[in-house]
């Protein structure tokens, strides 16, 4: 691109307008569960420990990253709570401070580990929780994700919820013909434990490839299912949010669905991506990154950390073009690049 139309100072703005103030930042790209939508059983070639961001370069992305205008951190991964240093991390991303204050930090996991970790996190400075979950069913839970682990992810649940943090969201995704016939009941689930129910399309970004949009069930046929049962109605206002949010059965408890595939949110999408080895990514679809890695590990000052990052997201094209004939899935599967 024409870097004379990259801003040189200012907020990390886009050339379509999209102000840029959501960082998710992938932690590690290893994970306790091997779900059968994500990655083979035997796992995938790992990232070298050596090309994993320590605390310290993660700190100072995060600064630079604030200072241009970014205010929210989630903490994504592979499993986030498999790192040694996750409390510190949270700790160290609470007490930054940019133009509009402190960041907010937050977090997707699988669950496994809050019963150990939920209280320092709290205490670290952690505001919000994301958890997923695809069923409440043992066997499928087995099946699903190569590990018999439901329980301790209920557990983890129930320490969420007893923390106070709110909102605790809990995160689904429906396969056809293995969990589909659980919406109503993942729903009933979610409002027992005064969560909200986000239910996500399948995205194009397992590692073997075996995505396809027949067999993905997608957003309307998920309300569908859910409107046999509750009565929804919509919430406005949804801004740069990736979910369509519903007020169920008048309230108080809410559901959405993050329809990427068949309607997606790009034109107001907000988020840029910071891998666990240090790439920047301004689309979960991008199949170019931006190498952070030399800058961090070298004699770049923190100009030359925000250049970069203007860089990318003055690169950033107006859709992910899941519906272009051309469309390529991108090379790093999710676990790799971090929700």
């Amino acid at each position: 691109m024409d870097v004379s139309a990259v801003p040189a100072e200012g907020q990390l703005v886009d050339r379509f307008g999209r102000v840029h103030r959501d960082l998710r930042i992938s932690l590690t790209d290893r994970c306790s569960l091997r779900c059968t939508y994500c990655m083979p059983a035997e796992g995938v070639p790992w990232i070298m420990k050596d090309n994993i961001l320590t605390t310290l370069e993660l700190e100072r992305v995060a600064r630079v990253a604030a200072s241009l205008g970014i205010d929210e951190v989630r903490l994504t991964g592979g499993e986030p709570l498999l790192r040694k240093d996750i409390v510190d991390v949270v700790r160290r991303m609470a007490a930054i401070e940019g133009p509009h204050g402190p960041l907010r930090v937050s977090i997707t996991t699988n669950g496994l580990r809050l019963p150990q970790l939920m209280d320092d996190l709290v205490a670290a400075g952690l505001e919000r929780v994301n958890v997923s979950i695809d069923t409440l069913d043992r066997q499928r839970f087995a099946d699903l994700t190569r590990r018999d682990r439901l329980d301790d992810v209920l557990e983890g649940i129930r320490i969420a919820r007893d923390s106070g943090l709110r909102p605790l969201k809990l995160n689904a995704v429906l396969l056809r013909g293995v969990n589909d016939d659980e919406a109503c009941d993942l729903l009933r689930f979610a409002m027992d434990n005064d969560a909200e129910l986000r239910f996500i399309e399948q995205m194009p970004l397992d590692a073997g490839h075996t995505w396809t949009r027949e067999g993905m069930i997608e957003g309307a046929e998920i309300l569908d299912r859910l409107s046999a049962e509750f009565d929804l109605e919509p919430v406005d206002a949804r801004g740069a949010a990736p979910a369509e949010r519903f007020v169920v059965n008048g309230g108080p408890h809410h559901v959405g669905v993050i329809a990427s595939v068949t309607a997606p949110f790009c034109g107001a999408c907000d988020r840029v991506r910071l891998t666990a080895d240090g790439q920047i990514r301004n689309c979960l679809f991008a199949r170019g990154e931006s190498d952070l890695l030399p800058l961090l590990r070298g004699d770049a000052d923190d100009d030359a950390i925000a250049r970069l990052l203007r860089t990318s997201i003055a690169g950033k094209r107006a859709g992910h073009g899941i519906d272009d004939p051309g469309f390529l899935q991108p090379d790093r599967p999710m676990s790799a690049i971090g929700g």
